[in-house]
This record gives C-alpha cells, structure tokens and sequence, in this order.
C-alpha cells in the first residue's frame, strides 16, 4: 500500500496481530509449513482483521464528523 492513511495503518497492524494470533493457536510460526486450509485461514484472519477495524474506525470518523457538522435548517 503506497502512503496509508492512519486508519489503514492501524488496521494493518490489528489484521498483523489477528493473523499472528491464528499462527499461534495453530502453533507455527514459519508460514512456508502452512498447508492450504491454515494459509487461508490465516489470510481469512489478517483481510478480516484488517477490514473490520477499518469499519469501526470510519464509524468513529463518521460520528465525530457528524457531530461538528450543524443542521441543515430546511
């Protein structure tokens, strides 16, 4: 990814830690060990890791911008 965004970045980090999470459960940590069912489940772990705390922190932006943004009188 060329120049993230904060968010990105920090959800890059929590998809790192999610899929790093399932390598331990699993106990390997050498991904090339990995047959195809544990690749894509540590794949399925980082993506899903990533895009559900993308989610979060846009609903946080979105709440916060829509709380300074005033009414529309009409």
């Amino acid at each position: 990814m060329i120049d993230p965004t904060p968010n990105e970045s920090e959800a890059m980090s929590v998809g790192g830690q999610q899929g790093g999470e399932y390598l331990e459960s699993i106990g390997k940590s050498d991904l090339t060990t990995l047959t195809e069912t544990e690749w894509d489940r540590f794949i399925d772990a980082v993506v899903t890791g990533y895009c559900d705390h993308l989610r979060e922190l846009a609903a946080k932006d979105r709440t916060r911008l829509d709380g300074m943004s005033p009414e529309v009188p009409f």
